[in-house]
């Protein structure tokens, strides 16, 4: 299908605002052609695509500022950007926006190891902060499994986890402050290098608040001294109810392991062909990590093992070095990227219960039957963060609606067992209009009332997290 030609005043209107940019910004900062704008066209949710107006590309907390400023001054909606690495349409644009990519705001800008902190810049990679500190021995504990690519900022946005979170906690646990640029181009320090800063717990918005309230720019983050040691263990069952009632008595237990990862025969299967971790041939596989002092693993792990044994597991393997560890963790950090070696996928991000794990993947299984679409379970199962995948084809007409109805059934299923609809990934587009089946009228309004202080027209990160009819309403009496 060709795309529409814009009218004359769309191309005056787009070349005065490239303009603007263009002052304000070093050479090659605003990208506006049109086959080069395609590069922003779409994050990871790759489904859906549109090129947006511009994509700028700033170094600093000034240059967002100033950018941020023409567009509020011209009425231009602003997309930011991490990596793109969102399973959420988180970095989507519109035709009409701006994409403001923080990937130039990659440089680490103080570190304290007397108490614990590092200050970056919100371009900078999740695995590069570890990186920055790890020669003292010390580790950034937030790992997404896109942690090589994804970004701080887009961590923040969605206030990201990973395997190790059980232990750790997600973004929000590990965050000290931000420095954000409003959309009028205000530039605010919220936070900072301590743990819990006076008046309203601002930052406590700003971190999941998927870019609706600023531009951050610069993070306080804290950093751990690394752990003596860690040892993994695979638990290997025979079915999904198994392993998801191994998972529910690991906690009631009292025990908590660093991490509790699951997978299932279709994910264990692609990943371990393309992984080679050698893991067993099973329904459902655990990956149970615990970390301490060998006397504290020793201890840890007989409690665990002993429990595993209970569900008459397929095959029990701990770790025997720091080699065969990394393997078990190739095979489950590798998962997505397996995955869409063979086929077309959607990521799921719903929470659950860890008690409901049982009753959820039955479901699930059940749901794959009625729809006629694979699913491959892998997720964090310590804290109930589930992640299907569910496979389909993208060139069959049809095909993306259907996976699209099933998985906002798996979504509802997951609030109504008492979970939610996102751990992790965020609302984006993908679940924005299933935000009715979690929330009121009432909670909804109340969460716009505060895009509305932080931005009144509406203008950052349009079309995103509310319902759409609400969001484009709201936007309307803005204007």
């Amino acid at each position: 299908m060709e795309m529409p030609v814009p009218s004359a005043a769309v191309l005056s209107k787009k070349a005065r605002i490239v303009a603007r940019l263009q002052e304000v910004l070093p050479e090659g900062a605003v990208i506006h052609e049109a086959q080069e704008t395609r590069a922003y066209e779409c994050d990871a949710l790759t489904a859906y695509k549109c090129p947006p107006l511009a994509a700028v590309l700033p170094a600093s907390t000034d240059e967002v500022s100033a950018v941020l400023r023409i567009c509020h001054d011209e009425g231009v909606p602003v997309v930011p950007r991490g990596s793109g690495t969102s399973l959420a349409g988180g970095a989507l644009p519109t035709a009409d926006s701006v994409i403001l990519g923080v990937a130039r705001l990659n440089a680490v800008l103080e570190t304290d190891y007397d108490n614990r902190v590092i200050r970056v810049q919100s371009g900078r990679t999740n695995l590069s902060v570890t990186g920055a500190v790890e020669e003292q021995d010390f580790f950034y504990a937030p790992d997404p499994s896109s942690q090589l690519a994804c970004a701080i900022a887009g961590n923040i946005a969605m206030n990201s986890g990973g395997a190790h979170c059980l232990k750790y906690g997600v973004t929000t646990n590990n965050l000290l402050g931000v420095t954000m640029v409003t959309m009028a181009g205000e530039v605010v320090e919220i936070g900072g290098a301590h743990l819990d800063a006076g008046g309203l717990d601002l930052l406590g918005l700003i971190c999941g608040s998927e870019g609706q309230l600023g531009v951050v720019t610069e993070a306080t983050l804290r950093i751990l001294r690394k752990p003596e040691g860690a040892r993994p263990v695979l638990m290997g069952y025979r079915s999904a109810e198994a392993a998801g009632a191994c998972v529910a008595d690991i906690i009631k237990a009292g025990v908590l392991p660093v991490a509790i990862e699951y997978m299932d025969r279709l994910c264990i299967e692609v990943t371990d062909k393309f992984s080679g971790a050698g893991y067993p041939d099973c329904e459902a596989l655990l990956i149970v990590e615990v970390e301490g002092s060998e006397a504290e693993i020793d201890e840890q792990l007989g409690v665990i093992l002993q429990i595993a044994r209970n569900h008459d597991p397929v095959e029990l393997r701990e770790a025997k070095d720091a080699d065969e560890a990394a393997r078990i963790w190739l095979g489950r950090k590798s998962a997505f990227g397996a995955v869409g070696r063979i086929n077309d996928y959607m990521c799921l991000d719903g929470t659950i219960p860890v008690s409901a794990l049982p009753h959820v993947l039955k479901r699930i299984g059940e749901m794959s039957e009625e729809y006629g679409l694979a699913v491959g379970n892998v997720f964090h199962a310590g804290d109930g963060n589930m992640h299907p995948l569910i496979l389909f084809d993208a060139n069959k007409p049809g095909d993306l609606e259907t996976c699209e109805a099933m998985g906002a059934e798996i979504l509802k299923l997951c609030v109504e067992v008492g979970g939610c609809l996102t751990g992790e990934h965020g609302v984006g587009i993908e679940k924005r209009d299933l935000m009715h089946d979690q929330f009121s009228g009432d909670d909804l309004e109340a969460q716009m009332r505060v895009k509305d202080v932080f931005d009144p027209a509406w203008l950052l990160n349009p079309a995103k997290v509310f319902p759409l009819a609400a969001s484009a309403e709201r936007r309307d009496f803005a204007a």
